[in-house]
């Protein structure tokens, strides 16, 4: 990553609870503000602003979770000036509101929200691999596709995957809308060894930078890479179900794509729903 780039993020970091103005953060990685901003978002895929506001955001969330600071107290921590303000953008960035966010968190994350319906008529699947970094133990993934390069809501589609140690494992996100997409993965993996849990890990990846094109009634083949979280990254604002790494899973010899399933005719299709894909075959009874 550009030296720049990192003196900036680490700046923000730093100081995401002032009222920071684009000329300081770009005074503080000693650029131009023109020069700067384009930098910054060859590098992030956002604009400082809009990263500025996602580690605002991610803060809140933190603070909201493992204190019992106000709703208000957390909104002036983390630099907004207006309680209604934070709401709103809490509100859509998270995909809950910060008080129903409290909630959920302290009764374990049940009912997180999902894809939302949309008016999208056209849909396809993407389907591939997603593989781990040498060194880790078994992982779920939430994998799912979305607007902007920030995981937050909202997703368009999603599926959870259960991935085993070493070998890569097939994946197949349904009712993806026509469109192009960010796909990204956050993971949790267990540690190698006799004592799995102590050494679990929180990863983050994707399909490289780009966005995938999808098109109706056609499969979309995608590998997604899952890795450790970097500087540059943006944080996770969804609010995600807690992700279990299994303590077993058999991978598939292969891949099977299925082409989505046509809806009744003169019925809306809402995007996918958020379903745990396994990849360990089912049981034999």
């Amino acid at each position: 990553m550009d030296k720049a780039v990192e003196r900036a993020i680490e700046y923000i970091r730093r100081r995401y609870g002032e009222p920071l103005t684009l000329a300081e953060i770009a005074d503080s990685a000693l650029l131009s503000r023109f020069y700067f901003t384009r930098l910054f978002k060859e590098e992030t895929g956002l604009t400082p602003g809009r990263f500025l506001a996602a580690i605002r955001i991610h803060q809140a969330k933190r603070l909201i979770e493992t204190t019992s600071m106000s709703i208000t107290d957390v909104s002036f921590a983390v630099g907004y000036n207006s309680v209604g303000s934070f709401t709103n953008s809490f509100t859509a960035s998270v995909g809950v509101s910060p008080s129903r966010f409290r909630r959920l968190a302290r009764e374990g994350g049940e009912g997180l929200p999902g894809p939302e319906p949309s008016a999208w008529t056209g849909f396809g699947t993407v389907a591939g691999t997603i593989s781990l970094p040498e060194g880790h133990g078994n992982a779920q993934v939430y994998l799912g596709a979305f607007p902007t390069p920030i995981v937050q809501h909202p997703s368009v589609a999603a599926v959870v995957v259960d991935v085993p140690s070493g070998r890569p494992s097939c994946y197949s996100l349904q009712d993806v809308p026509e469109g192009s997409w960010y796909l990204l993965a956050v993971a949790v993996a267990d540690g190698i060894g006799p004592d799995r849990r102590s050494g679990r890990t929180s990863l983050v990846g994707g399909h490289g930078v780009a966005t995938v094109a999808v098109a109706a009634d056609t499969v979309t083949s995608a590998a997604v890479r899952l890795r450790p979280s970097r500087l540059s990254d943006p944080p996770v604002l969804l609010a995600l179900p807690e992700l279990e790494p299994p303590a077993t899973v058999v991978g598939h010899p292969g891949c099977a794509s299925v082409n989505p399933v046509p809806a009744p005719a003169g019925r809306r299709r809402a995007a996918g729903h958020l379903r745990v894909a396994s990849a360990a075959p089912a049981p034999s009874r």
